[in-house]
């Protein structure tokens, strides 16, 4: 029997949050400014409105 959309939905959105949770550890270890960035481009293809930059600032 195949998936309900809502368990396809699910899914998809623990497979984004994983990803994103990697790109986040690789953003963090990144040493050039064109690794990070082409580490951005990668993360607003997954979620557009998440923002880097902003979580690397001090609180």
């Amino acid at each position: 029997m195949g998936r309900v959309e809502r368990t396809r939905e699910l899914a998809r959105r623990r497979h984004r949050r994983e990803k994103l949770k990697k790109l986040r550890q690789k953003f963090r270890a990144a040493k050039s400014d064109a690794e990070r960035q082409a580490i951005i481009e990668k993360v607003r293809k997954i979620s557009p409105f998440v923002n880097l930059e902003a979580e690397e600032q001090p609180r």
